[in-house]
């Protein structure tokens, strides 16, 4: 039943309502999210750097969320047998790729005024950065095989076992020694951050989350128009 709601008539048929629904999605959150990040306060400490929060935070986010999406997508496709599983997660890997990279290169610009030095290998950052050179091994697999299905099935391998650093990421800043702060959201003992910088990542999560499914849906039916092509 799960697999019937994944058909590419189905797809075919829904994109018309939901790109332009993402789009204005996606808009109408980076409206509000530009105004909440200019209101929101300094730290008493990072003063204006903490802002830089509100584009890394988030980007760490979907990096995690789209990886652990390829992997589903992925292992879906092994249950079901839907090649179009596997197209799903073709699309959307590049997409996760970028986010990690800018939670990347933001938590070091984030990090030198902050810490005094744009990288160290703490196990937050050593494992973000994993999961960046897993996202880049997973497209390179699949333009490395002339047999598509044969690499798709083993870029969904690679994809699969390591998924394992997804949970190593979340609770690196707990089992090791870290930089990072512990969580401030998803946590036991509730939310500890103030509503004043709790809205504007929300509000970015919701710029990054409807930009993805806008071009998402754009990279699939990219992806299916060059496979009616090839037959």
């Amino acid at each position: 039943m799960f697999s019937t709601l994944f058909k590419l008539k189905n797809f075919e048929k829904n994109f018309r309502f939901f790109a332009p629904f993402s789009l204005a999605c996606f808009l109408g959150f980076l409206t509000f999210a530009i105004f909440a990040i200019i209101n929101s306060p300094n730290d008493y400490q990072q003063s204006n750097a903490v802002k830089i929060m509100y584009v890394h935070v988030p980007a760490a986010w979907m990096a995690l969320l789209i990886y652990t999406l390829m992997a589903a997508f992925n292992l879906s496709g092994f249950i079901w047998k839907n090649p179009f599983f596997y197209l799903i997660a073709k699309s959307i890997a590049p997409i996760g790729c970028v986010f990690t990279f800018i939670t990347l290169i933001t938590g070091s610009l984030w990090g030198k005024p902050i810490w005094g030095s744009w990288w160290v290998w703490d196990a937050r950052l050593t494992s973000v950065l994993i999961l960046f050179f897993l996202y880049l091994g997973y497209i390179i697999l699949l333009s490395s095989f002339d047999d598509k299905n044969k690499g798709e099935r083993i870029a969904a391998i690679i994809s699969i076992v390591g998924f394992i650093n997804v949970p190593i990421i979340k609770f690196s800043v707990e089992y090791w020694n870290s930089l990072h702060q512990p969580a401030s959201i998803m946590r036991s003992g509730g939310v500890s951050i103030h509503p004043t910088m709790l809205q504007p990542l929300l509000l970015m999560f919701g710029v990054y989350f409807s930009y993805f499914v806008f071009l998402s849906l754009l990279r699939v039916r990219s992806e299916i128009l060059i496979k009616k092509l090839q037959k």
